[in-house]
């Protein structure tokens, strides 16, 4: 048996029958872990202390302790969760020696829940990019070709999970960050409904539009993680026969990549097939309203919120003092440009914050009921993984096009509006590289979301492991 290639579920339910030991699961891990350590997943991980968890994890079965729906899962999580046995950097030099006191609430659950901390995994400089080129700790390099970026702020979680080194994980997504390495890395990313996970321990951009959320290779090990956080139950399992899913072809489809289009068109006509009703609508103004109301609000709430957690944690030192540290000249120069004179005006952040967002969240609550659908269904990305490099520019279609507008274009409406959004692993270009087809849900909509998702993926082609 291949250990490091089960899901969650599974490894959970053979640790807790006793058909292998927690050791020798996480040993199985470990090895996939040194084998890919030229992945740069990681920023903090300690085979010593894994291997010591692992160990405690089978003395509690032993002893017949009562055990957790995750007792002995190894997770990898990113280097923006507060965790009191290792450190959290934000994968920034200025937190490099940051230990918090305390787990922060996400991380908790888990651990009460019996999972062990695989490790902090390697995350775009204080979550504030889209390749997770970090000049501080290294380019993670995705699984499925180490020359390309594996998307997004989370792309430390997405190769660990990818390449088996962990059969999940937690990243953060401010405005695609799960999905979007979820999508380029070929497993399964979910942005729960905002303010349904604790914000509480986690390095933040934006108290507005922040959340964390899990990255797995199935759905069902995104149920079995968002139930031990949030404590909710599973829906019913549907099928897609009758199951009325929106194509919002405006911002959403076009532009796309050549090979993206043809391969999602795919997707749409399996769907089809499946018995699924696609309604073709537009949300009006999405793409206007996402792009008057994201940065405004995440760009204002960055100072305070930093400057917030910094205090809380009882440092001294200021945002002005963290940001002047940042390696990577990306976000170096936008978030130093924020304090002084190029900080955002509160008018500017008050109009977004509670005339703006509110409009976007009304499209589409009326386009969820009007078009009577039960999710949109869309390209997670317009394209596949860019070369590590590609930090201003990507080729699209043989013309160069702004890399971090590009690959969020699709996933940041819906992280303004608060909805809950899933990618899922949906089709494999020709030169290997995985694309995720994202699902959004009304607000709160968070169980049906997931179970729509579950029929989903039942009926897409099942995503190679990376031949590494």
């Amino acid at each position: 048996m291949d250990l490091a290639a089960l899901t969650i579920s599974d490894a959970a339910t053979a640790l807790r029958r006793g058909e292998f030991s927690a050791e020798a699961y996480a040993e199985a891990l470990l090895a996939k872990a040194s084998a890919g350590a030229a992945l740069n997943a990681f920023i903090h991980h300690d085979p010593a202390q894994v291997h010591a968890d692992a160990c405690a994890a089978d003395a509690a079965r032993d002893r017949s302790a009562p055990l957790g729906a995750l007792h002995g899962i190894p997770l990898a999580l990113k280097d923006n969760l507060d965790t009191a046995a290792m450190p959290t950097t934000g994968g920034t030099p200025g937190l490099r020696g940051h230990r918090p006191a305390r787990n922060g609430v996400v991380v908790q659950k888990l651990l009460d829940a019996g999972a062990i901390v695989f490790g902090k995994t390697n995350l775009h400089e204080l979550a504030y990019g889209i390749t997770n080129n970090n000049a501080a700790f290294g380019a993670a390099r995705n699984p499925y070709d180490p020359t390309r970026i594996p998307g997004a702020s989370s792309g430390g979680v997405g190769v660990a999970v990818a390449a088996r080194m962990a059969p999940g994980g937690i990243g953060s997504d401010t405005g695609g960050s799960v999905r979007i390495p979820a999508a380029l890395c070929g497993i399964v990313g979910f942005r729960p409904t905002t303010g349904r996970w604790s914000q509480a321990g986690i390095v933040p951009i934006s108290h507005t539009r922040d959340t964390a959320g899990p990255m797995t290779r199935s759905v069902a090990d995104c149920v079995l993680l968002d139930a031990v956080v949030t404590g909710s139950h599973a829906a019913a399992a549907l099928t897609l026969k009758g199951l009325r899913l929106g194509v919002p072809r405006a911002h959403f489809w076009a532009p796309l990549d050549a090979e993206v289009a043809r391969l999602m068109e795919g997707v749409l006509a399996a769907l089809k097939e499946a018995g699924a009703v696609l309604v073709e609508a537009d949300i009006p103004d999405a793409g206007r309203l996402d792009a008057e109301a994201g940065f405004p609000i995440a760009l204002y709430e960055t100072v305070v919120d930093l400057d917030a957690y910094l205090a809380g944690h009882g440092s001294a030192m200021k945002y002005a003092q963290l940001v002047a540290q940042c390696a990577s000249p990306d976000v170096a120069g936008l978030l130093q440009s924020l304090h002084g004179e190029g900080a955002i005006p509160e008018a500017a952040y008050r109009h977004a914050l509670t005339v703006l967002r509110p409009q976007l969240q009304a499209a589409y609550r009326d386009h969820f009921k009007q078009q009577g659908i039960a999710a949109l269904v869309f390209p997670t990305t317009p394209l596949a993984a860019a070369p590590i490099g590609d930090d201003e520019t990507v080729d699209m279609n043989g013309e160069r096009v702004p890399t971090f507008p590009t690959f969020i274009r699709n996933s940041s409406p819906g992280s303004v509006a608060g909805i809950p959004g899933i990618s899922l692993p949906a089709a494999m270009t020709l030169s290997g590289l995985p694309l995720g087809l994202e699902l959004d849900g009304p607000e709160g909509s968070d169980a049906s979301l997931l179970a729509i998702a579950r029929a989903v993926e039942a009926m897409l082609p099942k995503m190679p492991a990376p031949r590494a």
